[in-house]
């Protein structure tokens, strides 16, 4: 059973990482992304965090898709250029504007 729930984590970690290089892309600082969706920014910290041990429910997951404008399904594709191209994103929209 410890095997499954240290799984699980390391994926929610992975989403988590995710989020961060997203919220990056977007130009959000997490206190921003955490406002705009209505979530404390130390929250979003402790989903961002390479280390935590959080889980989070879908309506964080969606409400912060939502707030980065894009579809959920992104958090669960691997990161590459093809994947930013599809969803209308590139490493050098991380200026500050959303």
């Amino acid at each position: 059973m410890s095997v499954t729930r240290c799984l699980y984590h390391t994926k929610y970690r992975e989403i988590g990482r995710k989020i961060a290089i997203y919220r990056n892309i977007r130009g959000f600082s997490q206190e921003e992304l955490a406002d705009k969706i209505g979530i404390s920014k130390s929250y979003l910290s402790k989903i961002e965090a390479s280390n935590s041990d959080i889980a989070f429910s879908l309506d964080v997951l969606f409400s912060i898709a939502d707030g980065l404008e894009l579809e959920v399904a992104v958090f669960f594709q691997p990161i590459n250029e093809e994947n930013l191209l599809k969803n209308n994103l590139n490493w050098s929209e991380g200026n500050g504007k959303h």
